[in-house]
């Protein structure tokens, strides 16, 4: 597989908001299978894309990616092909007789934040979100909901919750239910939690979080998906007005962001990755 089309599938992974590594031989000395240079993808679910040097070298390559996926971390290992090991390298039986160092690149998606609402919380949350690299939609069908209140976003403002099937939230998305109305909500929580993303924060209370709760569990939604709903969303600065409430919550969504290493997976992704690094241990 040449590198434009590794690059092509790189972006496709990416689109539907997955993370994958990119594995480059960047140093070469003696004989290998490859040439510095040489690239492969590791997709979450353990898919490989392109070719390194095969056999047991690249098992144990997916290994290690599925561990830099979960971790979201890079790395560098430095194998040797048949010949005596030096420190810190991983000896692998081959006939090729040198050395190979790969590196290892954890690619994530560009951070996206769904907005549901369009008053003067939500403008204050999406603009913060906006200038701190996120690219957000919003929605709501509210006379708020214009582009002149959300200036380089993309603003759903058809008729509400019809518009709801025009949006797609994906596996590694934020959403930040912002409105108020419990049917409006409601029907963006429906939406959301179907979709599995990253994080799902809900403006309110405590109270109002446990209403929507058991009012969704009535209709079906798993127990276990519902606890992953945040209330009340934002960090606690004892935030009042729009402006102060909106840091709070995009403080919540950078600190996630950059901490949690799960973001940026779907959950099945996730437990996929354990389950691959679980079966790539027994193999490798």
């Amino acid at each position: 597989m040449s590198d434009p089309q590794i690059t092509a599938q790189l972006n496709e992974v990416l689109d539907r908001g997955e993370s994958a590594v990119l594995c480059t031989l960047v140093e070469k000395i003696g004989h290998g299978p490859r040439n510095p240079g040489a690239k492969m993808l590791v997709t979450a679910n353990g898919k490989l894309l392109g070719t390194i040097g095969g056999g047991s070298m690249e098992r144990v390559l997916v290994k290690e990616a599925l561990e830099a996926l979960a971790e979201r971390k890079p790395r560098t290992l430095h194998f040797a092909l048949g010949v005596a090991p030096r420190e810190g390298m991983i000896s692998i039986d081959s006939k090729c007789g040198g050395e190979v160092k790969v590196f290892m690149d954890v690619v994530k998606p560009e951070p996206r934040l769904f907005v549901f609402g369009s008053g003067w919380i939500a403008q204050a949350a999406a603009r913060y979100a906006r200038d701190c690299g996120f690219e957000v939609i919003v929605v709501d069908d509210a006379p708020t909901a214009k582009q002149e209140n959300f200036p380089e976003m993309t603003v759903v403002n058809s008729s509400y919750p019809a518009s709801l099937e025009k949006i797609e939230i994906r596996g590694s998305d934020y959403v930040a239910v912002l409105h108020g109305e419990t049917p409006f909500e409601l029907a963006a929580l429906r939406t959301s939690l179907k979709a599995h993303p990253a994080y799902i924060g809900l403006l309110g209370s405590e109270n109002k979080a446990k209403r929507h709760r058991e009012t969704l569990k009535a209709e079906g939604l798993d127990e276990v998906q519902l606890e992953t709903l945040h209330a009340p969303i934002g960090v606690e600065i004892n935030a009042e007005t729009p402006n102060e409430i909106g840091v709070s919550i995009v403080a919540e969504l950078i600190h996630l962001s950059f901490y949690n290493k799960n973001m940026n997976l779907t959950g099945n992704d996730y437990y996929l990755i354990l389950h691959q690094v679980s079966r790539c241990n027994n193999e490798c």
